[in-house]
C-alpha cells in the first residue's frame, strides 16, 4: 500500500488526455437544472454580497446527474479533497508504528473542506479508520476478533500498536463528531423538507418503504456497471415502489447482497494484498454511500447520479483488480487488453454524446424523458424550458402530460394554471389553480396547522389571489387567500408582500403598511421591502418617510432601478433645489441600468428644464424621443422648450408629430395655435387648432378664448364679442377675459360711427397681439409595467400610479400687466384716430 501514493508523470499524462477529450464538449454547454438557482439566481454569489455569507446558506440535497452540470462538479470537488485526505492519512504511521500528527492534523482539515462541499465528504473518516486496522495494521476480522478475547478474557494486555491505533481512532472519531455538530449549526438543527414526489418510499409503509430501499442499491450498483441509460432527475414515480415479497425485483436485491457478502468475507477473513485491496474498494463504494441511503434520514430523491462518484472509484479499483487477474494469465492477456480498450472507448464515446444533452435545459430533460416517462417532473420540467423560451402552447402540452402522469403532484397543477394564464384563458387557470389548492392539506378549524408541504406549493394561494384579484368585485376574495396562506406558513414572506399590494389597491394604505412591516421583521435586507414600503408612504401623503425608505433600499441595492428612479421623482416633486443633483445623480445611475427606457431621459430633460438648462434639457428630450417616438409628454415639452427659448417654428413640427400620434392633445393644440397665430400670422390654421378643441371640450376656457382673438383679428368683431360673452360664462372671475370684452365693445362702439370703418396699422397691437398659452407644461412619463413589486399596471400618468411625475405645469410666456398697459394706450390713440376720421366724413 505504499506505493499508492506513488506518482507516474505517464500515467498522470494518459488520464489528463482521456479526460479532457471526453469532456472538452461539456465546455459548450449552459447553465441548465439546479445551476440556475444555485449558481445564476444564488444571491450568495453576487459580488456584493459578503464573503462570510456563504458559509451561512445551503445547498443541502440538490439532485444534480452529471459532472457537464456544474452544481454537480461540488461532488468532484469534495471527492478530490475525500482522495486528499485518506492520502494524507496514509502518511500518518511513522516508524515502529509510532504517529506522525502532521498527516493526521491535515487529514482532519481536508475532511472538514471535503465536507463543506458535500456532506458525504466525511465518510472519509470510515475509511481511515478501515485503512488503520485492516490495512496499516495488518488485522483479519478473525485475529481482530482473538485478540479481543483474548484481552476480555485477561489473557493478554493490549498491544502497543493497538494503543497507537485507538489514539488515532480516537482523534479521528471526535474530530468527526465535531464537524456533524458544526453542519448541523449551518442548517439550524432543521433537515431540508421533503414531499412523497422526491422520494415516494420514504413516506410509504412497512415493508413498501424496506423493500425499495434495498432494491435501491442494486439499481445503483447496475449504474455503475452499466451507465447506458442516464437520467438528471430520478425522483417521483421513476423507479416503481416494491409493495410486494413475491415482487420479481427482490431477486436483484437478492443477489446483490449474496455478491456483496461474498466479497465482504472474502476481504475481511483471509490476508493478502488482494483482499486488502478488495476490502478498500469496498468501502470505498459503501462507506460515501450511506449518506444517500436513507439509513439515518431521508433523502430528496429516489436515485441520484452524483451520489456515485466516490463509489465508483471502489468500483474502478475492484474492476481494475479483477482485469489485473486476468490480464497475468497468459492464455487471456490478450483478450482482457481488447476487452479493456473497448470499454474505455465505449464509455468515453458515451460521455462525449452525454454531454451534449446537457447543452440546455430542454435538451437535458428531453433525454430524461427518453429513459423515463413516469416521473412528472421531467415532464414539468420540459414544460420550464420551452415556457423560458415564450413557447406557452407547447409548454401546456408538457405540463398537462405531467398531471396525467401524477393526478396528485401541486405543482404539475399550478405549472398548467400559469401557463393558461399566459395565454389569457383565465377561466381555465383558475380551475387549475383550485384543483390544485384541492390537493393541499386542509386547515382544521380550530387546530394548529402541522403538515409538511413543500414551501413552493403555498404558492398555489399566492397565483390564485394574484389572478382573481384582476377582478375588483373579488378582492376580498384574494385577500383571504393571502391571509390562508399566512396562517398556513406565519414567515411566509412573499405572502404578506403580495397581500401588501392588494391592500394597496384596495385604498387601504395603513394595513398595507402593517403587511410590509411583518415581511420586513423576517427580511429586513430585502431591498424590494423598503422600497414597497416607501410607495405605502406616498399613498399616506408622507414624501419625507417614502424618501427615507427609497433610501433604505438603495443602500441595501444601490442599483435597484424602481427606487432610483422614483426616489429621484420624488426630490423633483419636492420643489427643495438643494435635492436636484442628487435627483439628477440617482437618475444618471437608472439610465444607465435601463439605457432602453425613455422614462429616464425624459426625467433627466425636466430637472434641466427647472435648473434652466435649456441645452442639456432639450438633448435629453430627443433621447427620450429617439428611444420612443410616440412619446407624448417629451414631444410636448421639447415644442414648449423651443417656444419658451425664441425658437417657436421648431416647435411647430415636433407638434406635428405629436398631434399625429395624439389627436387630441389639447395642450398641443394650443400651443401650435399660439405659435401659426403669432409668429406665422396663419389665423386660418390656428382658428382650426382652437376650434378642434372645443369640438372635444366646449367648456375649454383657454381654446375659447383664443378662439375669440381669431374672430378680432378676422374683423369679426360682433362674432368676437358673442365668443367673449360665452367665454366670460365660462370663467366669471377671470379678469383679462372682462377687460378683452371691453376693448371688443370699444371697437364696435366706434366702428359703428362709419359706414365702412377705418382700422389704423396699430390695430393688432389689441388683444390679438399675442395668444395667451397658460399652464401648458406637460407633465409624467409614459406609461411602462412595473415589477412585482408593485401591483399597478403604470407607474407614471398619474400620481396614484407611483412613477411619479412634475406636478406643477409651467407657463409658456404670455402678456404681462404692462404689455396690457401699454396696449391699451395704443387702442386709446386709435380710437381717437377713428373719431377724427369720422368727424372730416361728417362733413364737420
Amino acid at each position: 500500500m505504499a506505493k499508492m501514493a506513488d506518482i507516474n508523470l505517464k500515467e498522470v499524462t494518459l488520464i489528463v488526455g482521456v479526460v479532457t477529450a471526453c469532456y472538452w464538449n461539456s465546455l459548450f454547454c449552459g447553465f441548465v437544472f439546479d445551476d440556475v438557482s444555485a449558481i445564476l439566481d444564488n444571491k450568495d454569489l453576487h459580488p456584493s454580497t459578503p464573503l462570510k455569507t456563504l458559509f451561512q446558506n445551503d445547498f443541502w440535497g440538490t439532485p444534480m446527474s452529471e459532472v457537464t452540470g456544474v452544481v454537480g462538479r461540488a461532488e468532484l470537488l469534495s471527492s478530490i479533497f475525500f482522495l486528499a485526505a485518506f492520502l494524507s492519512y496514509t502518511k500518518s504511521k511513522g516508524p515502529d508504528n509510532s504517529i506522525v500528527w502532521t498527516p493526521i492534523a491535515l487529514t482532519v482539515f481536508l475532511v472538514a473542506v471535503a465536507t463543506l462541499c458535500k456532506e458525504q465528504g466525511i465518510t472519509v473518516v470510515g475509511i481511515c479508520c478501515v485503512y488503520e486496522v485492516f490495512i496499516a495494521q495488518g488485522y483479519t476480522l478473525p485475529l481482530l476478533c482473538t485478540t479481543a478475547g483474548q484481552f476480555l478474557r485477561g489473557k493478554g494486555g493490549i498491544p502497543f500498536s493497538m494503543l497507537q491505533t485507538l489514539i488515532k481512532l480516537i482523534v479521528l472519531m471526535f474530530s468527526t463528531l465535531l464537524l456533524v455538530v458544526i453542519r448541523v449549526q449551518v442548517i439550524q438543527s432543521q433537515l431540508p423538507v421533503f414531499t412523497r414526489f422526491d422520494n415516494p418510499a420514504a413516506v410509504s409503509p412497512t415493508p413498501t418503504r424496506q423493500l425499495t430501499f434495498n432494491y435501491l442499491l442494486p439499481v445503483n450498483a447496475w449504474l455503475l456497471l452499466n451507465p447506458s441509460e442516464l437520467c438528471c432527475d430520478w425522483t417521483m414515480g421513476t423507479i416503481p415502489l416494491i409493495e410486494s415479497f413475491l415482487d420479481i425485483r427482490n431477486l436483484a436485491t437478492f443477489t446483490f447482497f449474496c455478491f456483496l457478502g461474498a466479497l465482504g468475507v472474502f476481504s475481511l477473513r483471509y490476508p493478502g494484498d488482494s483482499s486488502k485491496t478488495v476490502l478498500m474498494a469496498l468501502c470505498l463504494m459503501a462507506l460515501p454511500f450511506i449518506p444517500a441511503s436513507n439509513l439515518f434520514f431521508p433523502v430528496g430523491f429516489v436515485v441520484a447520479e452524483r451520489v456515485l462518484y466516490v463509489p465508483s472509484m471502489g468500483f474502478c479499483i475492484l474492476v481494475a483488480h479483477g482485469w489485473q487477474k486476468i490480464s497475468n494469465k497468459s492464455v487471456l492477456k490478450k483478450l482482457s487488453w481488447v476487452c479493456l480498450s473497448m470499454v474505455i472507448l465505449t464509455h468515453a464515446l458515451k460521455t462525449l454524446h452525454r454531454n451534449w444533452d446537457w447543452e440546455s435545459e430542454y435538451t437535458l430533460f428531453m433525454s430524461a424523458l427518453k429513459v423515463n416517462k413516469n416521473n412528472a417532473k421531467l415532464w414539468n420540467n420540459v414544460g420550464h424550458a420551452l415556457e423560458n423560451e415564450k413557447n406557452f402552447e407547447r409548454a401546456l402540452k408538457y405540463f398537462l402530460q405531467a398531471t396525467y402522469v401524477q393526478p396528485d403532484d401541486i405543482g404539475a397543477h399550478m405549472n398548467v394554471g400559469r401557463t393558461y394564464k399566459n395565454l389569457n384563458r383565465t377561466k381555465e387557470a383558475e380551475e387549475s389553480y383550485m384543483m390544485a389548492k384541492s390537493l393541499m392539506p386542509q386547515i382544521i378549524p380550530g387546530k394548529k396547522y402541522a403538515a409538511r408541504i413543500a414551501p413552493n406549493h403555498l404558492n398555489v394561494y399566492i397565483n390564485l389571489a394574484n389572478l382573481i384579484r384582476a377582478n375588483e368585485s373579488r378582492l376580498e376574495e384574494a385577500d383571504q387567500l393571502y391571509r390562508q396562506a399566512i396562517s398556513m406558513r406565519p414567515d411566509f414572506k412573499q405572502a404578506y408582500i403580495s397581500r401588501g399590494e392588494l391592500l394597496l389597491k384596495m385604498n387601504k394604505p395603513l394595513k398595507a403598511k402593517e403587511a410590509y412591516l411583518k415581511a420586513l421583521e423576517l427580511d429586513r435586507n430585502n431591498a424590494d421591502l423598503w422600497y414597497n414600503l416607501a410607495i405605502v408612504h406616498i399613498e399616506l401623503k408622507e414624501p419625507n418617510e417614502a424618501l427615507k425608505n427609497f433610501n433604505h433600499a438603495l443602500e441595501l441595492n444601490p442599483k435597484h432601478k424602481l427606487a432610483l428612479f422614483n426616489s429621484a421623482i420624488l426630490m423633483q416633486e419636492s420643489g427643495e433645489v438643494k435635492l436636484r443633483p442628487e435627483a439628477r445623480k440617482r437618475l444618471l445611475s437608472y439610465i444607465n441600468e435601463e439605457p432602453q427606457d425613455a422614462n429616464g431621459y425624459f426625467n433627466l430633460g425636466m430637472l434641466a428644464m427647472d435648473d434652466k438648462k435649456d441645452t442639456e434639457a432639450e438633448m435629453w428630450m430627443k433621447k427620450a424621443i429617439k428611444l420612443q417616438a410616440d412619446f407624448r409628454s417629451a414631444l410636448f415639452n421639447l415644442a414648449l422648450l423651443y417656444s419658451q427659448t425664441a425658437k417657436e417654428l421648431m416647435a411647430l413640427p415636433i407638434l406635428e408629430e405629436l398631434l399625429r400620434y395624439y389627436p387630441d392633445h389639447i395642450k398641443g393644440l394650443i400651443l401650435k395655435g399660439d405659435i401659426l397665430m403669432n409668429q406665422k400670422k396663419d389665423i386660418l390654421g390656428a382658428k382650426k387648432c382652437f376650434e378642434k378643441i372645443l369640438e372635444m371640450d366646449p367648456s375649454n376656457v383657454q381654446g375659447k378664448h383664443n378662439l375669440c382673438v381669431v374672430y378680432f383679428e378676422e374683423k369679426d368683431l360682433l362674432k368676437a364679442e358673442r365668443c367673449l360673452v360665452e367665454t366670460l360664462a365660462l370663467a366669471p372671475h377671470e379678469e383679462y377675459i372682462q377687460r378683452h370684452l371691453n376693448i371688443v365693445r370699444d371697437k364696435i362702439s366706434s366702428s359703428s360711427l362709419i359706414e365702412q370703418p377705418v382700422f389704423p396699422a396699430a390695430k393688432t397691437s389689441g388683444v390679438g397681439e399675442k395668444i395667451l398659452a397658460e399652464n401648458v407644461k406637460e407633465i409624467g412619463s409614459e406609461p411602462r409595467p412595473t415589477q412585482i413589486i408593485k401591483t399597478s399596471d403604470n407607474k407614471s400618468q398619474s400620481k396614484s400610479n407611483k412613477q411619479l411625475g412634475k406636478i406643477t405645469d409651467k407657463e409658456t410666456p404670455h402678456k404681462t400687466t404692462k404689455d396690457i398697459k401699454e396696449i391699451e394706450k395704443k387702442r386709446v390713440a386709435a380710437l381717437k384716430r377713428l373719431e377724427e376720421i369720422e368727424r372730416i366724413l361728417n362733413g364737420e
